[in-house]
């Protein structure tokens, strides 16, 4: 498949919660792509779920020292985000994209995202979650889909948090995903080609994102890239 090809199947599969059906329609059904959208993989056809995490529980309920000092030299909101691959501490660009970080710590507040899943891996691509728990079992969103707020001067560089979202513009709900590279294409072009809303950066755990993004995984499709063994995310806490 060509590259223009190729990377337009990535760009569609970073939807949330459209069928595998509609997207390998979009896509041609290539699984050589090797791209994934999270659509409950495990399906039927004997395809194999992802293996339980080892190791289900939390090692700590507290973010690490190191976490913390990166958080207290940051002039930006922070959280810290605990997975079974390390630990993950985020500034929140609440300047440049208020309403998608007040979402974001609105579901945080809530809990939504304990023991949820990181559910795709696209290696050198993206990593996403906030969608489902073990099992590839989906978690319904808590609150209304949000504003676009792509079209803020920001990037979507390696080690950015961006919201994931439908094909309509205004779709973002609970999903995120980070990017393990830059990957401008996803920048906001014009109305037309809006692209995904950046609204924040990791400043503590890149290893960690480096480490998810080389695990096995399954590929089931042009659209579905799962972990083998689960990617947990224990718990996302605000710290300022």
């Amino acid at each position: 498949m060509r590259l223009t090809s190729r990377l337009t199947c990535r760009l569609a599969s970073l939807v949330l919660s459209l069928s595998t059906a509609a997207l390998l329609s979009a896509c041609g059904g290539g699984a050589s792509i090797e791209i994934g959208g999270g659509g409950g993989g495990g399906g039927g056809g004997g395809t194999p779920y992802p293996q339980p995490n080892p190791n289900p529980n939390p090692p700590t309920l507290s973010c690490s020292q190191a976490g913390l000092a990166a958080s207290a030299a940051s002039a930006w909101p922070t959280a810290c985000m605990l997975t079974s691959s390390g630990e993950i501490v985020v500034e929140l660009y609440d300047t440049y994209s208020p309403q998608t970080v007040a979402n974001f710590y609105k579901y945080v507040a809530a809990g939504f995202y304990t023991k949820t899943l990181i559910h795709r891996v696209d290696r050198d691509f993206v990593i996403q979650g906030g969608g489902y728990t073990s099992g590839m079992v989906a978690k319904a969103p808590l609150y209304p889909a949000i504003k676009l707020e792509s079209n803020n001067g920001l990037s979507n560089l390696r080690g950015t948090l961006a919201m994931a979202r439908r094909s309509d513009a205004d779709s973002a709900t609970s999903q995120f995903f980070f990017n393990v590279k830059d990957n401008t294409s996803l920048d906001y072009q014009n109305a037309a080609n809006p692209g995904y809303a950046v609204f924040g950066r990791i400043i503590s755990g890149l290893a960690t994102l480096d480490a998810i993004n080389v695990v096995p995984t399954y590929t089931y499709s042009a659209t579905d890239i799962e972990p083998r063994t689960e990617v947990l995310v224990y718990w996302v806490q605000r710290l300022k």
